[in-house]
């Protein structure tokens, strides 16, 4: 099933944390196993000497714009955002998704207040990511107590380095209990399945490129390439029996902790006929794209939604009971999946597709 975002909107995942977390490492482990999807990269150094740029340079090529002047959140405003995303989300590039690296001074709110406030059509935001070290959690919570604010906020917390750390299930266990419904991934390495982000093409990975991370810690005992430290779970729903708005409103409004995304299409039936709704959701962030039937298309709901630790069997039913085969439409009944559709020729109001950050 192929997602739809409406007319070639690209996904901007917001990647943040503290200095050492591993933002770096985690962003060369999904270029080099994002199958042939291609990533494009605004890469945030904080000083002269342009460290993180340099080390995800040679897999970008053209596709990376690099910022040395400082925290994004203060050094740019949505405007200057939007000129470089203007020139990574042009057809020509070619790119499926765009990862903004943030230094480890930045604010996550405000770069994520920035994509969602962006008035340039070809994106669509794609999630905040932040990366904490399970190694150097509790001294960073010391020195940062912003850090649970930060975690708070974010769609997707990646708990890395639990190879390095005494007492990771601790660190697990404290994360999560700072989240709010985020998922929670460990990892060791930066290395996550790529699919929790974007949608990977089935096509040969990228080949003869080796990262800033493989370079570090290539010395004969350690060999990471093979495996995926961490998979997603993920769940398919498919329904011949059209979705009630109001109920499938109400299963998305109470979504569950740990499911991380939603895509596919909706189909409501006599509530509108006319249309079918291509679905978006990332942690918090909800859009619906209204795009007509095609006549010889089979009138369908099909929904893949991925997450950690979640319930497959209790969403498909919590969907199931979503369906209804009534035969005439609530006049409001569209109302609450409405506030979720964006005008094309409207910029982006963040009140209406996304909980407040």
């Amino acid at each position: 099933m192929t997602q739809s975002r409406g007319p070639q909107q690209i996904p901007v995942v917001v990647l943040a944390g503290f200095l050492g977390s591993g933002k770096t490492t985690l962003l060369n482990h999904l270029l080099h196993r994002s199958g042939g999807s291609r990533i494009g990269a605004i890469v945030n150094d904080f000083g002269a000497i342009e460290i993180d740029a340099m080390a995800v340079a040679g897999a970008l090529g053209d596709s990376t714009v690099s910022l040395g002047n400082g925290c994004l959140c203060c050094a740019v405003d949505t405007s200057e955002l939007d000129v470089y995303l203007e020139r990574l989300a042009r057809p020509d590039v070619g790119l499926d998704v765009v990862v903004i690296e943030a230094s480890g001074l930045a604010e996550p709110q405000e770069l994520v207040r920035m994509v969602l406030a962006s008035e340039h059509p070809g994106i669509v935001y794609g999630g905040l990511v932040e990366v904490v070290d399970a190694a150097e959690f509790a001294e960073t919570r010391t020195r940062h107590p912003e850090i649970d604010r930060h975690l708070a906020l974010a769609d997707l917390v990646v708990v890395n380095k639990l190879d390095r750390a005494a007492d990771g299930e601790r660190v697990l266990a404290l994360v999560r209990s700072l989240v709010d419904r985020a998922a929670v991934v460990p990892a060791s390495h930066g290395r996550i399945d790529p699919e929790f982000l974007f949608d990977c093409k089935p096509s040969e990975e990228r080949l003869g490129q080796l990262s800033f991370d493989d370079l570090y810690e290539h010395d004969g005992h350690f060999a990471h390439a093979d495996h995926l430290h961490t998979a997603y779970d993920s769940c398919s729903f498919t329904s011949g029996t059209p979705m009630d708005p109001r109920r499938l409103m109400a299963f998305l409004d109470s979504r569950p902790e740990g499911l991380y995304r939603i895509k596919g299409y909706v189909d409501f039936g006599p509530h509108d006929p006319a249309n079918r709704y291509a679905v978006h959701a990332v942690g918090r962030f909800l859009r619906f794209y209204p795009e007509p039937w095609e006549t010889a298309q089979n009138r369908l709901t099909q929904l893949v939604l991925i997450g950690s630790d979640i319930d497959a069997e209790g969403l498909g039913k919590e969907l199931q009971a979503c369906t209804s085969d009534a035969p005439h439409a609530d006049e409001h009944g569209m109302w609450g999946v409405l506030r979720y559709v964006q005008d094309p020729e409207d910029a982006m109001d963040p009140g209406g597709v996304t909980e407040p950050y």
